[in-house]
C-alpha cells in the first residue's frame, strides 16, 4: 500500500489502522513527484493506494484500488482480519533525484525508543518534519509508543503561525533540523514556545546554533542526534557540544560505532533491512555496518562532522566539505546562517563561495570579519573566494539547505 495523502493528519490514521494489516506501507512524501511515483508503485509492488483528496497530477497511478481516508471516519465495528508483520517503505532521495525505498520494520523503527525516556501523557510532542520522513516519524512513534501527544505541522502553514499553535497546546518536546531552527528562531514567534526539551537531526549541529537555541529557550535540555533513513539513529548527544565523545566509537551498547577511511559507520537492530525495487547497491557492508558517507575527523577526545562524501568540493586535488566551512563562518556574533558552495573556475577547477545571512544589519566590515574567521580557523584552500549576504536560504522540502552549485 502506498499512503499518498496531502495532509499529515489523514497519513498519522492511515499508518495507525494499516500497520499489521498491510503487507507493505509505503510512506509517500509531500514531496514526491508525479514523474516517480509510477516507478515507486511499479518497483514497491503497490496494490493499493491511500489518498485523502484528488490530487493533481496523480490521475494515472497504476494500481488496482484507490483507498480514500478520512480523519472522521467511524469505527466499522468487530471485523475478523488476517494480521501480518507490516513492511514499513519510507522514501529517501537518490543521488538522480528518483527516490530509494528503504526498508524498516516497526521494531527497527521503534528501536531507538527507550522506555521511560521523554515519555509520559504529560509530555507533547512536535516537529518541524513530515511524520513520513525518518525524522518526522521517529518522533510520532514516540509521541504514540510514549503515551504522550502530539501536534502535527501543516506544509501551508508559515513557521510563525506553527509556533504559536505550538505554544497554545504547550509543546514540551520539539524536533527538527538545523535549518528549521534557524529560521524558527528568525520568527518573532520564537518565544511562543517554552519547550523542556530541543532536539536537532537530520544535518551538522554546529556550536553556534547550539548555542543561540540555549540562550532562547534557557530552560530547556538542548540535544542532537544522528541518524538516517538507512542507518536508523545512530546515537544522541545531549552535553551541549557540537561533535561526539571519541569513547562512543568501539564501545559497546545497542549500537556499534566505528569509523574507517575518515567515514563513520553503524551497526544495529535500528538498521534498516534492504532496498526494495531497483536499487542495486547493498545497504550494508558484509559485516552488517551501514557507511553513513558522513566523514568525520578526531580533534582530541571528540569527533566532528565535516560533511557528506557526496558533497566535497575538489580546489586543484585538494578536499573541501561544505559544512565545515559554515560551521566557522557561523560563528561570527552576527550570521544567522550560511551555506558553501562551488564555483566553477578554469585554474582550480572549483572555488569556495558562501552566501550568508546576517541576524540584523550590522556596523563595521563583517565581511572581512567573516573572511578573517575562516583564515584563523581554515586551511587556505577552505576559505571562501567570495562572501555574499543574502535575504535568506533555500531549506529543501526534507528540512535541509539546498545545495546547488553557484
Amino acid at each position: 500500500m502506498l499512503v499518498l495523502t496531502a495532509d499529515q493528519l489523514a497519513a498519522a490514521v492511515a499508518l495507525i489502522e494499516l500497520d499489521g494489516i498491510a503487507r507493505r506501507l509505503i510512506l509517500g512524501t509531500p514531496d514526491l513527484s508525479a514523474e516517480h511515483v509510477g516507478s515507486v508503485v511499479a518497483q514497491g509492488g503497490v496494490d493499493a493506494v491511500v489518498l485523502d483528496q484528488a490530487l493533481a497530477g496523480f490521475e494515472d497511478l497504476g494500481a488496482a484500488e484507490r483507498i480514500l481516508c478520512r480523519v472522521d471516519i467511524a469505527p466499522a465495528g468487530d471485523v475478523a482480519l488476517d494480521r501480518c508483520d507490516t513492511e514499513w517503505v519510507l522514501l529517501t532521495s537518490g543521488t538522480t533525484g528518483a527516490p530509494k525505498m528503504i526498508s524498516h520494520s516497526l521494531a527497527s523503527l521503534a528501536a531507538p525508543i527507550k522506555p521511560g525516556q521523554n515519555q509520559g501523557a504529560d509530555i507533547v510532542w512536535a516537529t518541524f518534519y513530515d511524520i513520513r520522513r525518518y525524522g518526522g516519524l521517529q518522533i510520532f512513534l514516540r509521541a504514540m509508543l510514549g503515551r504522550g501527544s502530539m501536534v502535527l505541522s501543516s506544509s501551508a502553514e508559515p513557521p510563525g503561525d506553527y509556533l504559536v499553535r505550538l505554544g497554545q497546546r504547550g509543546v514540551t518536546h520539539i524536533s527538527g533540523t538545523p535549518s528549521h531552527w534557524r529560521r524558527a528562531v528568525m520568527s518573532p514567534s520564537a518565544h511562543a514556545i517554552s519547550p523542556r526539551y530541543v532536539r536537532l537531526s537530520g544535518e551538522i549541529a554546529d556550536q553556534a546554533i547550539l548555542n543561540t537555541l540555549r540562550a532562547f529557550y534557557p530552560n530547556a535540555g538542548v540535544g542532537h542526534a544522528f541518524a538516517s533513513t538507512e542507518a536508523g539513529v545512530g546515537f544522541e548527544v545531549n552535553d551541549g557540544l557540537e561533535g561526539f565523545p571519541a569513547s562512543m566509537v568501539g564501545a559497546p551498547g545497542d549500537v556499534e560505532i566505528k569509523v574507517e577511511d575518515g567515514s563513520l559507520r553503524l551497526r544495529s537492530a535500528r538498521t534498516a533491512t534492504r532496498y526494495v525495487g531497483g536499487e542495486g547497491a547493498a545497504l550494508t557492508a558484509a559485516d552488517g555496518f551501514v557507511d553513513t558517507g558522513d566523514i568525520v575527523e578526531r580533534r582530541g577526545d571528540r569527533y566532528y562532522f565535516l560533511g557528506r562524501r557526496s558533497g566535497v568540493i575538489n580546489i586543484g586535488g585538494l578536499k573541501v566539505y561544505p559544512e565545515e566551512v559554515e560551521a566557522v563562518i557561523n560563528r561570527h556574533p552576527a550570521v544567522r546562517m550560511s551555506v558553501v558552495r562551488s564555483r566553477r573556475s578554469p585554474i582550480t577547477g572549483a572555488l569556495v563561495v558562501a552566501d550568508v545571512v546576517l541576524k540584523e544589519e550590522r556596523d563595521g566590515d563583517v565581511k572581512r570579519e567573516i573572511l578573517q574567521i575562516c583564515h584563523e580557523n581554515l586551511a587556505p584552500h577552505k576559505v571562501p573566494a567570495t562572501v555574499r549576504f543574502v535575504p535568506a536560504l533555500d531549506v529543501a522540502a526534507a528540512g535541509k539547505l539546498a545545495r546547488r552549485d553557484a
